[in-house]
């Protein structure tokens, strides 16, 4: 599943600086990969290029990451028109394993070829690379959040997956899916942004987006109901480390005068925060208090607050929390 962003005012400013923040957020890895062909003859000649150029299990890995991102979209046409899942008969556990994996096997070659794909052929794609150049690796399925609606959601079923790949003796949490871009809701397409902040994302950000469908992925972390219960955050929060300190439930039961008291950590009064009203118009947050190394304030519930309030940290959209009438 795509990850969603919404789109504001402030566009313009976001394409004057783009490049500019671009170069900010690649790394050496990127910047290399970033010249490589953008096809291949075959996975296994991209492996060997990936194996010459880096040592590490993190760069290689990182490589494989970012050269997936530069070069396969996702195909969101096929998102809305699922294809029947593909039925075969066999005769033994033997041969139902051979055709499970000429299974995947094809997928990982369409995905690479087409250099299109869901998410089930960009994991693919990422495990089958990874093992190539001798990293252990394996695609985890489970239940994502990407927009408004996913707060406080009663369908519980698997729509995603992801990677984990073994780098120094611990396994790092890897979407290379949303590494690729976003869909954007204004536009009705896929918007293509490279974004490194889902490799080795820190668990506690992954976790707040992604629930794996086996607890072994997640320990005793929460429940698939504080998960689908808990504020909706965006990339930036992750890429800025603004960690939502309250409310601490994406689900808010207000009535009309109450007031929700918010805290984030790392933000200042240097910047803009504000928050949108249900005609989309920016209401700056009045008198915020700095405290324990974060921002303090209040949002006060009125007619003009819709069924959501997102909160915007400068330019950029960073939670949403989801108002229920007491």
């Amino acid at each position: 599943m795509p990850q969603k962003k919404i789109s504001f005012l402030f566009f313009l400013l976001h394409i004057v600086f783009f490049n500019f923040a671009f170069s900010q957020k690649i790394s050496e890895v990127d910047k290399i990969v970033a010249k490589y062909p953008k096809s291949f003859n075959s996975t296994e000649k991209l492996a060997e290029r990936i194996e010459k150029d880096f040592d590490s299990d993190a760069e290689r890995a990182r490589a494989i990451y970012s050269w997936i991102a530069f070069n396969v979209k996702y195909d969101y046409n096929v998102y809305l028109n699922s294809p029947k899942a593909q039925g075969f008969s066999y005769s033994s556990e033997a041969e139902k394993q051979r055709k499970l994996k000429q299974i995947n096997d094809n997928l990982i070659q369409k995905t690479f070829k087409t250099q299109k794909g869901v998410c089930e052929g960009f994991t693919a794609l990422y495990q089958y690379l990874a093992e190539l150049v001798g990293l252990k690796c394996e695609i985890i399925r489970g239940d994502s959040k990407v927009s408004l609606r996913d707060i406080g959601r009663k369908t519980t079923s698997s729509n995603h997956a992801w990677n984990i790949v073994l780098i120094d003796k611990k396994w790092r949490l890897i979407d290379v899916t949303w590494g690729q871009g976003y869909y954007d809701s204004s536009k009705g397409r896929m918007v293509n942004d490279y974004n490194p902040v889902y490799f080795d994302t820190d668990p506690d950000y992954f976790f707040a987006k992604h629930f794996p469908d086996s607890g072994t992925f997640l320990g005793s972390r929460l429940s698939k109901e504080d998960f689908l219960n808990g504020p909706l955050i965006y990339n930036t929060t992750i890429e800025k480390d603004y960690r939502i300190k309250t409310p601490d439930s994406g689900i808010i039961q207000a009535k009309n005068g109450d007031k929700i008291t918010v805290e984030i950590k790392n933000v200042s009064k240097s910047n803009q925060v504000f928050y949108l009203n249900k005609k989309n118009q920016a209401v700056k947050v009045l008198n915020p208090k700095e405290k324990r190394g974060g921002l303090e304030f209040q949002i006060l519930i009125d007619n003009n607050i819709g069924d959501y309030v997102t909160i915007f940290i400068d330019t950029n959209s960073i939670v949403s929390f989801k108002i229920v009438s007491k």
